[in-house]
């Protein structure tokens, strides 16, 4: 059995992961935070005042949320208590308070840090704070997912929330120079290979130092090329949830692409969209939408074009109605766009909610019966067929109801032929006014 352990490294001296051996020291060891932990950096100010708050470390997986708040504890001299939501309980909780609560009376602080916070439910959530309120714990809670929609708002008023960035290729670099500089030997890669491993792990450090730690531990002799790198590794696999934030940040970011004609932009988010699973119909029910919201009467063949891109993909299915949908995008990111029948909608919505139940005017009802004639129903009708230029100008809306104007069509593809004819007819109902 013991042979067992040790073969598999977990004898007491095992060697500990290249990524935990290369945490940061100190504060300004921490790569890619610039923002938050610069001098001009929130975290920066705060820490140099001594002032510490708790606060949400909001931020993707392997940036440095665990480490700054290690690091956060030991130059404020906090004791340091770790609590991941996914492991923990009500019991863990309330051991946790009691030991602050022991610490305090002793003259030491605890700083909280609790990895995952967003797991807790709402009313575990609610736990904290008592004990942020009157000082016990300082309290960081480390999440991937956007604090506004997964913590409670009382947490949050008491918490300031600080946004970690993803680790660009500067910040990896100093990594992979950090972990070569540990290890005494270099990564057998080419440049080109190395700048493809930064690539694979997609902005995640501990991801890109566990590739490191294994090309290290390969024992390979020759620098390898992006090919062979390939054949060893494997990429990450991008940050995407169908049912979270990610989800609605990237059909929001396809949305404005079309808006924006941008048809590079909406065909790179809608491919970040279906090579993290999504559901290519999904992505087809957007188009529509957009098809009426941000182009409408401008080009009247984009709604038709989002329809069939739809009804293609269903019956070819993936990957080949795939092609279908990117035509769509396509075509919705390169015409004329024109918000005015959606602008018009909802002008004509908000004023029949106001104006009630008013009745169409009797000139435009029909009469059926002889009472509804005696009635006035569809007395001085004018059938717009018969009128000099097919249009009698007459008024359509409630009596005493001032006249409106909803749809103001802004001339961009057809609906410059649609605003002239609107523009003609207003002028010839003026006249006969």
């Amino acid at each position: 059995m013991a042979n067992l352990f040790t073969s598999a490294g977990l004898e007491s001296e095992a060697p500990r992961p290249l990524a935990d051996r290369l945490r940061p020291a100190i504060l300004n060891e921490v790569v890619g935070q610039d923002h938050l932990l610069g001098p001009d950096g929130p975290l920066g100010r705060m820490m140099a005042s001594g002032r510490l708050t708790s606060m949400i470390l909001w931020g993707p997986p392997g940036v440095g949320k665990t480490t700054i708040a290690r690091l956060i504890a030991q130059d404020a001299g906090l004791h340091f208590e770790q609590l991941s939501a996914v492991f923990s309980g009500v019991a863990d909780l309330r051991k946790a308070f009691e030991g602050a609560k022991a610490r305090r009376e002793g003259g030491q602080g605890t700083l909280l840090f609790v990895d995952e916070i967003h797991r807790f439910n709402r009313a575990q959530q609610d736990g904290f704070l008592p004990y942020v309120e009157a000082g016990i714990v300082t309290l960081i809670g480390a999440t991937t997912e956007n604090p506004s929609f997964e913590l409670n708002g009382a947490l949050l008023s008491r918490a300031q929330v600080f946004v970690l960035k993803r680790l660009d290729d500067a910040a990896m670099t100093v990594l992979l120079s950090r972990a070569e500089a540990l290890i005494g030997e270099r990564l057998p890669l080419t440049d080109d290979a190395r700048a493809a491993l930064i690539t694979m792990a997609d902005g995640d450090g501990r991801y890109c130092l566990g590739l490191a730690e294994t090309l290290m531990n390969m024992g390979i002799e020759d620098d390898l090329d992006i090919a062979g790198l390939s054949d060893i590794l494997q990429k990450r696999a991008p940050a995407y949830d169908k049912n979270k934030d990610e989800h609605y940040n990237i059909i929001s970011a396809l949305h404005k692409s079309v808006r924006g004609s941008d048809p590079d932009a909406a065909l790179y988010w809608m491919a970040r969209m279906l090579t993290g699973g999504e559901d290519p119909l999904y992505i087809c029910r957007r188009l529509i939408r957009m098809a009426s919201e941000d182009i409408g009467a401008a080009d009247p063949a984009s709604l038709m074009i989002a329809i069939d891109a739809m009804q293609a993909y269903k019956i070819l299915g993936s990957p080949e109605g795939e092609l279908n949908i990117a035509h769509a995008v396509v075509h919705l990111a390169t015409a004329p766009k024109s918000n005015a029948v959606y602008v018009a909608y909802k002008a004509a919505m908000n004023s029949a909610k106001k104006t009630g139940s008013l009745a169409p005017p009797a000139h435009i009802l029909n009469a059926p019966t002889s009472m509804m004639k005696d009635l006035g129903y569809g007395d001085g009708y004018q059938y717009d067929h018969d009128m000099p230029d097919g249009f009698s100008g007459q008024n359509y809306f409630p009596d005493g109801m001032a006249r409106p104007q909803f749809y103001a069509p802004k001339g961009e593809g057809r609906e410059a032929a649609i605003k002239a004819r609107l523009d003609r007819f207003s002028k010839l109902r003026d006249s006969r006014d």
